[in-house]
């Protein structure tokens, strides 16, 4: 499907737009009625083509959006480019899946990173906390982690919830990835009680760091 129009690809997705999808998704901040499994199998259709994804990203549309997402180069985006994109991501998806499947695979990652945990703005600074989790699990050398849970146990507890849920996975992250800081992230996650009563379904681990830190750390010993 290369060569395909924005025009093209906007229609398919209008037809793809099924109200009950849209229901459930409305209910979790995100404002599109199209099934992501049929919205994969379009990006699988229309392989990588940048321009159309930038296309697609100005339409402001959010199916379109994840689209974009899912269709994109990720390394051709510039340091500039992400963050406008990312202030403009205000739906939980877009925004996960932006961080996700374009940001870490970016050459400007670590950059955003740095600059996106200190801004003013939760949903942005959720973000850089969500980079920061990945390095701390994937390449922890050079973070400081005794400070990282210094921030967390000061500023977990008010934090927005966008903020609070990306700072408490970085909080269990480091409890589960680096037993010589497991004993304290534990007792910052009893002590403050984020998420201690969070609905968690059958056959789920509890998002409440204590419970998640344990139940991982005793699957990999197994």
């Amino acid at each position: 499907m290369a060569g395909t129009t924005l025009t093209e690809v906007m229609d398919e997705l209008a037809r793809l737009e099924d109200p009950k999808t849209r229901a459930v998704n409305e209910k979790h901040g995100d404002d599109h009625g199209v099934n992501l499994s049929k919205l994969r199998a379009l990006a699988k259709r229309l392989k990588t083509q940048q321009e159309l994804a930038r296309e697609l990203w100005s339409t402001e549309d959010t199916a379109a959006r994840l689209l974009a997402l899912l269709i994109c180069r990720p390394k051709a985006f510039g340091r500039d480019e992400l963050d406008v994109m990312l202030r403009e991501a205000r739906t939980p998806k877009v925004h996960d899946w932006l961080v996700n499947y374009v940001v870490k695979k970016n050459a400007h990652a670590e950059e955003l990173r740095s600059a996106w945990s200190e801004d003013p703005d939760p949903v942005v600074a959720s973000a850089g906390w969500a980079l920061t989790t990945e390095r701390v699990a994937k390449r922890p050398e050079g973070l400081d982690l005794t400070r990282l849970l210094d921030v967390i146990e000061a500023e977990m507890k008010d934090a927005p919830e966008r903020l609070q849920w990306a700072m408490n996975h970085c909080l269990a992250q480091i409890g589960i990835e680096h037993a010589q800081h497991r004993t304290r992230a534990i007792g910052i996650g009893e002590r403050l009680g984020v998420l201690k009563d969070y609905p968690t379904p059958p056959g789920c681990t509890s998002p409440f760091a204590p419970i998640w830190i344990t139940e991982m750390v005793r699957r990999q010993q197994q």
